[in-house]
């Protein structure tokens, strides 16, 4: 990298919702700005969850990262953490609970300790090679958020990381207002804004509401409370614990990630649950019903979670009784939508009244709505705009936003994944080349071995579904020593296609004998191809296995 500019890449979380991660380069010096994973889509099939491409950056072998800066505690901004200190083994910098949410993750893997953890608090300033920068709190939907202000030696840019304007947060700790204002005194070289919400006009609700719509629920609810809602969502599960102690409730937790997060907050006083409140999953089985609130994981319908498990009645503990209520505390993510809709739908034949947005407010964004957004940049008064952490519809409509407030249109860039964005010492902004990348894949252990061709393999067996043939052909006297074998999966119900399949064990005959010292297996494995698809209008995978002794 070239010295006396300033490089910024987005490498995760523009473009798309999720994996949000970005680096600041200076010379060969860098910070790198969260580490985010997100869920797969419907159409990618046996994928646990998505990190972003980093691997141009660590081609780079004289590239020093100074540190990775943890914004805050949700997962489409540490889900990856893992991933990303093992090419950069850098020193983690987050707030005192980003930093206990990231040690119960790293510890799961055991391959990483955490005392690489640094913990600072909001208002910190760090000091990491040529970068100075200014952390302030901002208010989102989890507690200890933090927005960046990175002093350069091209210029000071602002991070506002994921936040929202509420006065009335569950922590009493509003947005540092003072420090944004600090900033625009100093002058703003380029702001870079969340953009979740661009498209919402008017304000986020705080998330004070959500008790009122707790209340309500709670009042009516004749049976167990069933609270479903992310993991490192605490100050929600603080609002679940004050609600069940208003209307007289025991609490217990379902699920390991859960778990852990909870006594984890606890211990560093985040959560404040009496300990007779908190019950054990067993204890809640023997309480009577009208007594009992179990909060667990599950809102995105995510097929491991206790809530998916609930709906299809394979969780080991509990089931889903009638007259159970069913709170889901959480939007959908985009592409999980009809996951979502199915686990409800499940619920409710199960007996449940399942309780979500629209029908109560038991859910607000964490994200700023378009008057939170126009207040930030009047804030910052940057000379330069570049929206962040949406998809390319929000980042445009957040630019319109910025340059109906008087930023000059020429000033604003509205870029994707892997475009480098450079910043001069003169205070000039050039929009560069589009570094490769794309998603990295992770399915269990397999880190990135997943690509567009096993995935368009995987789309065409869930789909078409498969056959295999088996061929025992002795070719010395010309005989098949048994009857071919044909075997389908996801294709065809056999018994009621015996006629189709003994069409294709003809041809398999057919082909053999006349190929058997040619290319036999391809050679089926077509003429099985044109077969299935004239005679079902179908394209299954075949897989032929021809032996000849």
């Amino acid at each position: 990298m070239t010295t006396n500019r300033l490089t910024v890449i987005p490498i995760g979380g523009l473009g798309e919702v999720g994996k949000n991660m970005m680096a600041f380069i200076y010379g060969n010096e860098a910070i790198i700005v969260d580490a985010g994973m997100m869920f797969p889509e419907n159409d990618m099939p046996g994928i646990d969850y998505i990190i972003p491409d980093f691997r141009f950056l660590s081609q780079q072998s004289d590239l020093k990262v100074h540190a990775i800066i943890i914004t805050h505690g949700h997962e489409d901004h540490t889900g990856a953490i893992s991933h990303v200190v093992q090419a950069f083994p850098a020193p983690i910098y987050a707030t005192p609970l980003t930093c206990g949410l990231l040690e119960v993750k790293l510890k799961r893997d055991r391959r990483f300790d955490s005392s690489n953890l640094i913990r600072f608090e909001a208002g910190d300033v760090l000091k990491l090679g040529p970068f100075t920068v200014d952390t302030f709190h901002v208010c989102h939907s989890i507690p200890d958020c933090v927005g960046l202000g990175i002093d350069t030696p091209v210029g000071l840019v602002v991070h506002t990381g994921d936040f929202k304007i509420d006065h009335t947060p569950v922590d009493n700790w509003p947005t540092d207002f003072a420090k944004l204002a600090e900033f625009s005194r100093r002058g703003v070289l380029a702001l870079f804004s969340d953009s979740t919400n661009a498209e919402r006009p008017g304000w986020t609700p705080s998330e004070s509401v959500i008790d009122a719509a707790f209340d309500r629920v709670f009042s009516k609810a004749q049976g167990r409370i069933i609270i479903s809602t992310f993991a490192s969502l605490i100050s929600r599960i603080q609002q679940v614990a004050w609600a069940a102690q208003r209307f007289d409730r025991k609490m217990a937790i379902a699920g390991t990630s859960m778990s852990e997060n909870v006594r984890m907050a606890r211990n560093l006083g985040y959560l404040e649950i009496p300990p007779e409140m908190l019950i054990s999953t067993d204890e809640a089985k023997n309480l009577p019903p009208e007594k009992v609130v179990i909060i667990a994981t599950g809102t995105q319908g995510e097929p491991s979670s206790v809530l998916s498990r609930l709906a299809h009645g394979r969780h080991p503990v509990f089931s889903i009784d009638e007259g159970d209520t069913v709170i889901i505390s959480a939007h959908p993510i985009p592409g999980n939508e009809e996951m979502v809709s199915r686990t409800i739908n499940r619920l409710i034949q199960r007996g449940a009244a399942v309780i979500y947005e629209p029908i109560e407010q038991v859910h607000v964004s964490g994200h700023a709505s378009q008057e939170e957004q126009k207040l930030m940049i009047n804030l910052v008064r940057p000379k330069y705009f570049v929206p962040i952490h949406g998809e390319l519809r929000q980042l445009t409509q957040h630019a319109a936003l910025a340059e109906r407030l008087g930023i000059p249109h020429e000033n604003i860039a509205v870029v994707e994944n892997g475009t480098t964005l450079t910043f001069t010492s003169e205070g000039q902004m050039k929009v560069g080349e589009r570094k490769p990348g794309g998603y990295v894949f992770v399915d269990g252990a397999r880190v990135g071995d997943v690509g567009p061709a096993i995935m368009r393999d995987r789309e065409i067996l869930a789909r078409d579904g498969v056959v295999v043939v088996n061929v025992v052909y002795q070719k010395s006297r010309g005989v098949f020593l048994t009857e071919p074998e044909i075997i389908t999966r996801g294709f065809i119900f056999q018994p009621d296609s015996a006629a189709l399949l003994d069409e294709a064990r003809q041809i398999v005959r057919k082909v053999v004998k006349q190929n058997a010292n040619g290319n036999t297996v391809s050679l089926v494995q077509e003429a099985l191809s044109k077969l299935f698809a004239s005679q079902t209008g179908r394209h299954p995978v075949v897989f032929a296995f021809v032996n000849e002794v």
